[in-house]
């Protein structure tokens, strides 16, 4: 399968706040507030939506086409994404911005507050996709993710017109956009991911009920956190996968994006939606234990023995005969 990723690249700028961000907020004063956060730490790592999504879908052995926008200093991370099986031919080198930045505090109870700088992403409005797919001989489905929103609604648009199935999985921008962008953004979706909040967010927007949302795509996939998540399609029982048991919790930021690297990844080698789910749901684990979206390791032995430890070894063995990990 020929997979398209649009959406975010980006650095992450990633802080720790030694206290709760709830401590800090008076009820009756939420309208006017101004706070600082002196924070202890700071990391500096690759990131992006896409690019995370694209980082871990290499690392599982595929070769993903990633398209965004970026900035001359994309050189370094270029390299780093190619040097883990990420096609970065389709990228839009900006002339006048950087590359896009993430700044994320972290709390002592995994709560964010983070800002987003557009720079070069804003750039994204002007890649067609249709170069892209000439290039590596057709697209079998574009993953249309967080990215600048008038890209994000050109992608969908092209991908109807050309009759290529899509992923909406809008995310981050839920909030900026207005219904009527979100339900061009949704209609029609083969898949659309998102986590419970966004869940019930979307259905606000669109002022489409549950079902009507779901008679309006092919696969909804709703991540919830610890407790795993759910796959449903409309006429069919839900498919709820429980999540993997984490070692240890250390930094949120990206564990989503892994898990759709996952659930691809096993989209594209023809397994059924729970197997995605058991895959997405075991990458999410990897970067929740990690700092950075793309600092973990992934080697083939532990991975099976970890999948086989949360969904047996039949799972094991069906996911072994196409995973083909990074590190041994």
């Amino acid at each position: 399968m020929r997979i398209a990723v649009t959406g975010s690249i980006a650095t992450d700028h990633l802080m720790k706040f030694p206290g709760r961000f709830a401590d800090q907020l008076i009820p009756d004063q939420l309208h006017r507030v101004s706070l600082s956060f002196l924070v202890d730490e700071l990391e500096i790592r690759r990131g992006g939506i896409a690019a995370n999504i694209c980082f871990g879908m290499g690392m599982l052995g595929l070769k993903p086409a990633l398209v965004g926008a970026v900035g001359a200093d994309f050189d370094d991370y270029r390299s780093w994404l190619e040097r883990h099986g990420v096609d970065c031919q389709s990228v839009h080198i900006s002339d006048l911005h950087h590359t896009a930045r993430f700044l994320c505090t972290t709390d002592e109870d995994h709560n964010q507050i983070a800002s987003f700088y557009t720079g070069a992403m804003a750039e994204a409005r002007q890649i067609e996709l249709q170069p892209c797919a000439d290039r590596i001989g057709g697209l079998d489905l574009v993953v249309i993710s967080a990215n600048d929103p008038d890209a994000m609604l050109r992608h969908t648009d092209e991908c109807r017109q050309r009759g290529i199935p899509f992923v909406a999985d809008s995310s981050q921008q839920l909030a900026r956009m207005n219904g009527a962008d979100v339900r061009a953004l949704v209609d029609g979706a083969a898949y659309l991911i998102t986590n419970d909040y966004e869940k019930a967010l979307v259905e606000q927007k669109t002022g489409w009920t549950d079902a009507e949302v779901l008679s309006r795509v092919g696969v909804r996939v709703t991540t919830l956190g610890p407790k795993g998540v759910v796959i449903d399609r409309q006429g069919e029982e839900g498919i709820h996968v429980p999540a993997v048991p984490e070692v240890e919790r250390v930094e949120p930021t990206g564990v989503g994006d892994a898990f759709r690297a996952g659930f691809l990844s096993a989209l594209a080698w023809g397994l059924s939606l729970e197997r995605a789910g058991q895959v997405g749901n075991l990458m999410a684990v990897y970067v929740l234990e990690t700092v950075g979206t793309q600092e973990y390791q992934l080697g083939q032995e532990r991975f099976l023995t970890r999948l086989a430890e949360a969904y047996g070894q039949e799972a094991a063995d069906e996911v072994a005969q196409h995973v083909r990990c990074h590190y041994p």
